[in-house]
């Protein structure tokens, strides 16, 4: 059984439709990234499973339950880090953890979690002196302290510098592997490919694509870039007449030769016979970003 169904969901302010007939499904164990450009309906969706909106139709289960008739214990299974979480400037991170602690039946040992999370040497310092990984770290631990069975983790990564990203993503893979269902949302698309096993591509408050970051990738961006440069001169009819080409055009002395299939056998194989060496060639597989623009038909932000 999923642990979390969601069934048609809608939610609007006013004259706005944030969600309009969202439908997914989470299973335990995975890291669930909920995908989609600024605004396009992925916090509202998120913040109706947890329970933190009424959604005006359609339905939400978590681990059985109902999010709104059965609050109060999905709080203490559940744990939700939001985009926007701050604390008191002078609170200290030893002292959040403990607070927080002190809300859950079975809470995680504050101190263990400091050190689990890597602030171990920050735990007497003020929120205010934490800087932003510090801080996101701080956030992981409080959503973690209630010893939850699901994790909902609201653009993370936001305003970090990549390292710090990079380090708060090996943290995710931890939590995950602890047992901890992970519900990501995000719209950097690196951050996606790297952690979510499957992913729902929310635009304009619909879904638009649910599969695996691969799956969405080999579906609908399959084509394939080889850029390289000729050693002699090369007719582009040579390259354009293999039915696994789409696209050949130059960039000064490169040659980006766009296909699907096994284009780079068929390119490399037609250069052979002509014997005109590829120099300086390079394979780029389409990406989840590519994914993303031809199903939303905007870039992601970086």
């Amino acid at each position: 059984m999923p642990v979390i169904e969601v069934t048609h969901l809608k939610k609007r302010y006013g004259d706005l439709v944030a969600v309009d007939d969202v439908s997914f499904t989470v299973e335990a164990g995975e890291i669930f990234g909920v995908l989609g450009p600024n605004g396009a309906g992925k916090t509202t969706t998120v913040e109706c499973v947890a329970g933190l909106r009424v959604p005006d139709g359609g339905g939400v289960s978590v681990l059985g339950l109902d999010p709104r008739r059965d609050a109060a214990q999905l709080r203490q299974r559940v744990g939700v880090q939001l985009q926007e979480s701050q604390l008191p400037d002078r609170l200290r991170v030893a002292e959040a953890l403990e607070l927080y602690a002190s809300f859950y039946r079975n809470p995680a040992d504050p101190a263990a979690l400091i050190d689990k999370l890597g602030l171990g040497e920050k735990r007497n310092t003020p929120y205010k002196n934490l800087s932003g990984g510090q801080k996101q770290r701080l956030s992981i631990a409080l959503a973690l302290v209630g010893n939850p069975e699901i994790a909902i983790l609201d653009e993370l990564t936001t305003g970090l510098d990549p390292q710090a990203r990079r380090d708060t993503w090996g943290l995710i893979e931890q939590v995950r592997d602890s047992g901890v269902t992970i519900v990501l949302v995000t719209h950097f698309m690196e951050e996606a490919e790297r952690l979510c096993d499957r992913v729902a591509v929310i635009d304009r408050g619909r879904v638009v694509a649910l599969d695996s970051p691969a799956g969405l990738v080999s579906t609908v961006a399959p084509e394939q870039r080889i850029r390289f440069r000729p050693s002699a001169p090369i007719d582009d009819r040579l390259l354009t007449d293999l039915p696994e080409v789409t696209d050949v055009h130059r960039t000064g002395s490169q040659v980006v030769v766009t296909g699907t299939g096994e284009v780079l056998h068929a390119v490399t194989s037609v250069l052979a016979r002509h014997q005109i060496v590829a120099a300086d060639l390079r394979l780029e597989q389409s990406t989840l970003d590519d994914a993303f623009v031809e199903l939303t038909g905007r870039r992601p932000a970086n």
